[in-house]
């Protein structure tokens, strides 16, 4: 039985491992198939188990009102590699100089962001009763893949009740870390509404009031994820405030 149980699993990596090379093999050819868009454009990416969708929208908003060229494409569900290289074809195209991401863990495990240069990594949160298929190890294990990428710059929730197990993923230029405990985006204090969530954040020492109309205390969170992206991208605090309070769900 333990034989068997050993021949099954070593095929099950055989089988993952020739995946996982023909997936890098597939980005390879995309990347030059679109003529490398990324060259131009600076790549945001955003992972986590939840709130990524509504960070990445944030950011996009934050963007927009500092007038810079930005697409975004967003969604808690995992992507085809084909359908990324188009996008960031599109994205080239329409002349953007920052495009974001969301990436599930999902889309690591399946290299679907092979051979990208990551400008900005930001992890949301770590929240193991999110998880579907994989194991919190597993997880983990993908999100690393990411951070491995050698981005310039990784933002950190400080929070976090995992926080100790990724606060060695570094960026090349500047590690940023946000929360009731971030030292560099820190949330001083909150008001939660029916419709909306109020909090007054410290942006790198300068005190900051944001509102969004999106209601709950991981709004809170989200917004400070967004201005420490806003803030290692050196952005302003009225575009921060302005962005913000544009996205509605």
């Amino acid at each position: 039985m333990m034989k068997e149980r050993e021949e099954s699993n070593q095929a099950k990596n055989k089988k993952s491992g020739l995946k996982s090379k023909t997936q890098k093999i597939k980005a390879k050819l995309l990347k030059s198939y679109y003529g490398n868009p990324m060259k131009d454009m600076k790549l945001i990416a955003i992972t986590g188990t939840t709130g990524k969708t509504t960070v990445a929208h944030y950011v996009h908003e934050i963007l927009r009102a500092a007038d810079e060229q930005v697409a975004v494409l967003a969604s808690d569900q995992p992507f085809k590699t084909q359908m990324l290289h188009k996008f960031l074809s599109d994205a080239w195209k329409a002349g953007a100089n920052y495009v974001i991401v969301t990436v599930p863990a999902e889309g690591l495990r399946d290299n679907v962001f092979y051979g990208l240069p990551v400008y900005i990594a930001a992890m949301t949160n770590f929240v193991t009763a999110g998880l579907n298929d994989m194991t919190p190890e597993e997880y983990l294990d993908n999100e690393k893949t990411l951070f491995d990428m050698n981005p310039e710059i990784v933002i950190l929730n400080h929070d976090d009740i995992n926080y100790d197990t990724f606060e060695d993923f570094r960026g090349k230029k500047e590690t940023l870390e946000y929360g009731l405990t971030g030292k560099d985006v820190k949330i001083l204090n909150s008001k939660l509404y029916t419709k909306g969530t109020e909090a007054k954040l410290s942006i790198k020492s300068e005190v900051v009031d944001v509102a969004t109309f999106i209601p709950g205390e991981t709004a809170v969170s989200y917004m400070a994820c967004a201005a420490a992206i806003a803030s290692a991208l050196k952005l302003k605090p009225e575009n921060i405030i302005d962005g913000i309070a544009e996205y509605t769900s």
